[in-house]
C-alpha cells in the first residue's frame, strides 16, 4: 500500500474518506486514542473546499436574519460558538506537536457596513449580527468608518459603520492542513493518496471501501467527511436516496499581494449577501492578503473559475476595501466547493447502516466547527459521551424547512435584487420596483411548480430556476421523502 504510517492486514479500526480539514481533524483525534485509522484522499485535494478556504474562525460574523428566524439555524450558530472555545486549546496542541508555518493569520474580525448594499439585506444582516453578540454577551466595539485600519474604499462604495469582533480571528488554511496531516500521522493514522469511490457493506453493516485504484479498505466503521464529493459514496448505499442529497457551492477566492506589501491586521468583511458569505479581506504572510468569496450552486463540484466570477470578486476586493489592490498581483486564483445539502443544513451523525458516519453538508462552516466535530464524533465512534447536541442534523430526516414558501421567496428576491446592486447596475429608479412587481409571483408560481409541500433554500431555489438538473434533483429528492415519510 503506497501510504505514511504503519498498516495492519486485518484493516483498520475507522477508515475516513475525505482528506480535507473535518477528515483530518477526526484523524487526528482517533489516532491520538490509539484507534488504527486511515485517511482517504488525494493529495491535492480537487474540488475541496478546505484547500480554497478564507478559514475565518468565525460564527456571530456569520449570522443573518434567515439563519435566525428557525430553531434549526440558532442551533448551527450555537454549535460554531462552542467551536470558538475548542479553537485557542486545539491550535496550541497543533502547533507544539508539529512544525511549520504559523498557522494563525487574523487578530478579530471587522464587519463593515457600507453603501453597496441594500437595506434588507446588509443593514438587516449587520444590526442582526451585533444583537446576536449582546444577546450572547460576547464583547464587540463600534469603529469609526474614517479610522478603519487599511481600509480605503473608492468614494461611492465607503463604509458607513463598523465595527470589531476581537475574539474571531483566521487561520491560513493551506498552513492548517499542513500541521493536521503531520499531527495525525504522527500519532499513527495511515494517509492514502487515493479517493474512495465505493462503500463496500454486507447487509445492514458497512465493511470498508473500494479506492479509486480498486483497493478494498476493510474497516469496523467508515466515515464519509469528503465535502461535496460524499455525494458518489453515498450513491453506493442503500440508504443513500433518504440523505439530502449534496450539491456544491462552487466558489473563486484569489491571494494577492498588495502593491505596497501592506496586509490588515484583522480580518475585514461585510455580512452575507447575495447568497454568499459576503465579501472578506484575510491577512496572510508575506504581504498577501485572501480575497473571497463567491458562491453559486453547481450541481458536481468545480475545479476551474469562470472568468465573471472572478472579475466581479477582484471588482468588489478594490472598490469596496482598498482602491491600490486595481495595482496589485494576483499570485493564485483558488476554486473550492463547498458541500451543501438539499434543505442547507449539515449531515450530521450515524448514517442509517451499522458503523457508517457522515460528516458533511456543513456548507461554509466545516473548518470552523472542525475542531469541535473531531471531538464530538470520535466520542461518537468510542461509544463514549458526545459533546454537541446533534441530533436535529441526522443525515436521516425529513427536509428541514427554513422558512414559509412566502419567506423563502422574499428572501430569494431580496437577494437576486442586492446582486444587481453589488454588481452596479443603473436602472431608472422605479425600475427596481416593477422588476421586483414582476419576480415575487413569477417565483412563487415556480416554487409552486417545483413541488407542492417542500420549498428548499433560497439559493437552491434560485438555482433550480435555470438548472434542470437542480430540478431533477430536487424533486427526486422530496419523492424519496414522501415514501420514508
Amino acid at each position: 500500500m503506497s501510504a505514511n504510517g504503519n498498516t495492519n492486514s486485518t484493516g483498520f479500526d475507522v477508515v475516513i474518506a475525505g482528506n480535507g480539514v473535518l477528515g483530518l481533524s477526526l484523524a487526528w483525534v482517533l489516532a491520538q486514542r490509539g484507534k488504527r485509522v486511515a485517511v482517504l484522499g488525494e493529495p491535492n485535494r480537487p474540488w475541496a473546499g478546505s484547500a480554497a478556504a478564507g478559514a475565518m474562525l468565525g460564527c456571530f460574523g456569520e449570522v443573518t436574519t434567515s439563519l435566525l428566524a428557525t430553531e434549526h439555524g440558532r442551533a448551527k450558530l450555537e454549535l460554531g460558538m462552542e467551536a470558538t472555545k475548542v479553537w485557542p486549546q486545539w491550535l496550541a496542541e497543533l502547533e507544539d506537536g508539529t512544525e511549520g508555518a504559523g498557522v494563525k493569520t487574523a487578530e478579530g474580525t471587522t464587519v463593515v457596513l457600507n453603501t453597496i448594499g441594500t437595506a434588507e439585506i446588509d443593514d438587516a444582516n449587520y444590526n442582526a449580527i451585533r444583537a446576536e453578540l449582546t444577546r450572547y454577551s460576547e464583547p464587540f466595539e463600534d469603529v469609526e468608518p474614517a479610522d478603519l485600519d487599511w481600509v480605503d474604499a473608492e468614494p461611492i462604495s465607503r463604509p458607513l459603520k463598523a465595527f470589531h469582533i476581537p475574539g474571531e480571528h483566521a487561520v491560513d488554511a493551506a498552513a492548517l492542513l499542513e500541521r493536521l496531516e503531520s499531527a495525525a500521522v504522527r500519532a499513527g493514522a495511515v494517509l492514502v493518496p487515493e479517493s474512495a469511490t465505493r462503500v463496500e457493506y454486507r447487509g445492514e453493516r458497512v465493511t470498508g471501501v473500494v479506492t479509486s485504484s480498486g483497493r478494498t479498505m476493510a474497516a469496523d466503521q467508515v466515515t464519509l467527511a469528503a465535502g461535496a464529493r460524499t455525494q458518489e459514496l453515498l450513491d453506493s448505499l442503500p440508504v443513500g436516496p433518504r440523505i439530502p442529497r449534496l450539491v456544491s457551492g462552487y466558489g473563486v477566492s484569489a491571494l494577492v499581494k498588495s502593491v505596497d506589501g501592506s496586509t490588515p491586521d484583522s480580518v475585514i468583511r461585510t455580512p452575507n449577501r447575495s447568497f454568499a458569505c459576503g465579501l472578506h479581506v484575510v491577512p496572510r504572510g508575506d504581504g498577501h492578503v485572501y480575497l473571497g468569496a463567491t458562491n453559486v450552486i453547481s450541481v458536481e463540484p468545480r475545479d476551474t473559475a469562470e472568468m465573471r466570477d472572478l472579475v466581479f470578486l477582484l471588482q468588489c476586493a478594490h472598490r469596496q476595501v482598498r482602491r491600490s489592490l486595481w495595482n496589485s498581483d494576483v499570485t493564485k486564483v483558488q476554486v473550492g466547493n463547498r458541500p451543501v445539502s438539499m434543505d442547507g443544513f449539515p449531515l450530521l451523525g450515524e448514517g442509517g447502516m451499522q458503523g457508517l458516519w457522515i460528516m458533511t453538508g456543513t456548507y461554509r462552516d466545516g473548518l470552523h466547527l472542525s475542531p469541535l466535530l473531531a471531538q464530538d464524533f470520535a466520542a461518537r465512534i468510542l461509544g463514549e459521551q458526545p459533546r454537541a447536541d446533534l441530533d436535529r442534523f441526522a443525515p436521516l430526516r425529513q427536509p428541514i424547512q427554513a422558512g414559509s414558501r412566502q419567506e423563502i421567496v422574499d428572501l430569494l428576491i431580496d437577494h437576486q435584487m442586492g446582486i444587481g446592486y453589488e454588481q452596479d447596475w443603473t436602472i431608472p429608479v422605479e425600475w427596481h420596483q416593477w422588476i421586483e412587481m414582476d419576480l415575487r409571483p413569477a417565483t412563487l408560481a415556480w416554487a409552486n411548480e417545483l413541488d407542492p409541500e417542500y420549498t428548499p433554500p433560497a439559493e437552491l431555489l434560485f438555482a433550480s430556476r435555470f438548472d434542470p438538473e437542480v430540478v431533477s434533483l430536487l424533486r427526486k429528492y422530496y419523492a424519496t421523502c414522501r415514501e420514508y415519510s
